[in-house]
């Protein structure tokens, strides 16, 4: 709710007329999204997970108006965000220096290998395996979709501390911002510090 909040917040600032809705008052004239006075979303701004959009009441509809109302983020941030990339680029690119092995359904051959749900956010869900067995679980509430299994990397440590870049790339207009996330453990979750560095 902050983020979505300082969004809108910086968009009136700049002149754009904004409102805000939850995902359940989003509504369906037949014909297009509409908000609760019943007139028409022309855009909309959102970090509702597409797949669970999709499963909304009114999801069938997503495909058939999406060239009609701009959604940001795009549909298209589905591939991105599903954890089954990982196999195909493996797939499509073995042994490339820029990616790890990774598998769906099943491990192979790995011994040291992290399972992560299809679908997941902020380190839920994800299993640490090593020689010993598992080594680290996190809970959640993801995993119905099915899993990838990933060799594991292992992160440096900085005084006990696992920090990983983030960084955002805009199709066209390249390297746009960084931040720095640091855990106590080597999964990454949503108590992780976070440092925004430059924009």
């Amino acid at each position: 709710m902050m983020t979505v909040t300082y969004l809108r917040d910086v968009a009136q600032q700049v002149g754009y007329k904004t409102d805000a809705l939850t995902v359940a008052e989003i509504g369906w004239n037949g014909e297009s999204f509409v908000d609760l006075s019943g007139k028409r979303i022309h855009s909309i701004y959102k970090l509702y997970p597409w797949e669970w959009l999709l499963d909304e009441p009114f999801g069938q509809h997503l495909i058939e108006t999406y060239s009609s109302m701009q959604w940001i983020e795009p549909i298209w941030k589905m591939v991105a965000s599903n954890k089954g990339i990982l196999a195909i680029l493996w797939e499509l690119y073995p042994n490339h220096p820029l990616l790890l092995e990774a598998h769906i359904d099943k491990p192979g051959s790995m011994v040291d290998y992290v399972q992560k749900p299809l679908y997941s956010r902020e380190g839920a869900n994800i299993t640490l395996v090593g020689t010993s067995g598992p080594k680290l679980k996190t809970p959640g509430n993801y995993g119905a979709g099915g899993y990838v299994y990933q060799a594991c990397a292992q992160i440096p440590q900085f005084d006990g501390q696992h920090p990983i870049i983030g960084s955002w790339y805009v199709i066209d207009q390249g390297a746009c911002g960084m931040g720095v996330r640091e855990s106590d453990t080597p999964i990454t979750n949503n108590l992780s510090r976070f440092v925004p560095h430059l924009f």
